[in-house]
């Protein structure tokens, strides 16, 4: 994706950056994920970001794609992350289906352009699944509201990875958990993409801190926020659409999906993620009895 201003921005995000320039504040152009390898990735702050520059596509921007401040992944140590070839991260929900952000795809609907990388942690080492899609879900809230940002993409062949479990509607442990970003975005603000997955941890923000730093974006309801106050650590440019999960009562979630954000890993703007257990009831009552998409 591209960033402009600062900001982290996502496929839907053209919308607010349009209603930003028109109040006189400061914010980049949006563009569309990049098509085939840059995605979000950890970067040397500690943000993940949804593809490329985590930020929503609706009427709100400002996402950041890859994760600053991690640490290079071992092999199979995240073995349900996926790499999708339009520039953002995603995870493996069921084997039929893949979970990531809404502003990473443009609409709901037959698509089999998307490629899907799974168990690899480098990208360009051999092993791991590439597999074709065949269908995508787009929230279907997400093109009115800017939030509520999740997208299920159906893919054209099972893949054999483990699943990553979503946490349950309206748990709210992701607050007292520590978090865990990932994913191939930038490790440094307007840097390259990372070709090894990288990962790092960052503690559970308030609203009301959150809410500072974003006054007109953030939306407390379907939405988290994680990072440091002094920044260093957060997804980038490239991470958007990826998970991030926390260890609840001895099973890791997925209670985030990378949104968008201000830079990355910026003192004060913490990284805002959609949250899952706002939602996680409406993701599941998409999936067959065989993990198949349900439109």
């Amino acid at each position: 994706m591209a960033q402009a201003g600062g900001w982290r921005v996502g496929v839907a995000a053209v919308v607010f950056l349009a209603a930003v320039a028109a109040g006189g504040g400061s914010a980049g152009a949006a563009g569309l994920p990049g098509s085939s390898g840059s995605a979000g990735s950890v970067g040397s702050a500690g943000h993940v970001v949804p593809a490329v520059t985590l930020a929503p596509s609706g009427p709100r921007s400002g996402a950041r794609p890859d994760v600053v401040g991690g640490r290079d992944a071992l092999p199979g140590q995240f073995p349900w992350m996926v790499r999708l070839s339009m520039g953002c991260g995603g995870s493996v929900l069921t084997p039929w289906v893949v979970l990531t952000a809404a502003h990473c795809v443009p609409r709901t609907g037959p698509d089999a352009g998307i490629v899907a990388t799974v168990g690899r942690t480098r990208l360009s080492a051999p092993g791991g699944q590439t597999i074709r899609s065949s269908y995508v879900l787009r929230s279907p809230r997400y093109a009115q509201a800017g939030t509520v940002d999740w997208a299920l993409i159906e893919l054209a062949q099972p893949t054999t990875a483990p699943r990553l479990g979503l946490i349950g509607q309206g748990d709210m442990s992701a607050q007292s958990a520590q978090l865990t970003i990932m994913g191939w975005g930038a490790t440094e603000e307007g840097g390259a993409q990372s070709d090894t997955l990288r990962y790092a941890t960052v503690p559970y923000v308030d609203d009301a801190t959150c809410a500072r730093a974003y006054p007109t974006q953030f939306r407390p309801a379907t939405e988290l926020c994680a990072g440091y106050p002094q920044g260093g650590v957060d997804t980038c440019q490239g991470d958007s659409g990826g998970p991030m999960t926390a260890d609840v009562r001895g099973r890791i979630v997925q209670v985030g999906i990378v949104s968008y954000g201000v830079g990355c890993a910026r003192p004060g703007y913490p990284g805002v993620y959609a949250e899952v257990e706002a939602f996680s009831a409406e993701i599941s009552s998409h999936l067959g009895g065989q993990g198949q998409l349900v439109s």
